[in-house]
């Protein structure tokens, strides 16, 4: 069971940090990611770090803002976002065990949080 937490309203140019930890598995050997939803749209892809977080991957859209991390022990991810822009309102989903290293779909991740709201107000 994966939780996500850490939403809110921010303005323009601020930051939040997202966080989602993992219960109920054995190990943390597992990538975990970041998705997000916009009204009406599609969910996308955001970010996905490796199970001991040495690699990651992010959308296009989020490079050089957003960061992910993770801490295992704590079976922990973390989605610090700054310079957060209008455009990155919506629902961000946490997402783990993909079928490969590299996936972005949705369909490619297989266990999900529920989502937490964020608003980036003008």
């Amino acid at each position: 069971q994966l939780q996500a937490y850490g939403g809110g309203l921010v303005q323009a140019g601020g930051f939040l940090r997202l966080s989602c930890t993992a219960s109920g598995r054995t190990s943390s050997s597992y990538t975990m990611g970041w998705f997000r939803q916009f009204l009406g749209k599609e969910r996308e892809f955001v970010a996905a770090i490796s199970w001991y977080g040495g690699s990651a991957y992010y959308a296009d859209s989020v490079k050089g803002r957003f960061t992910i991390s993770r801490d295992s022990s704590k079976n922990t991810v973390y989605l610090q976002m700054n310079t957060l822009k209008p455009e990155d309102t919506g629902v961000y989903y946490c997402a783990a065990d993909p079928v490969r290293w590299g996936a972005r779909s949705r369909a490619d991740f297989s266990d999900w949080g529920q989502g937490t709201q964020v608003t980036v107000s003008s």
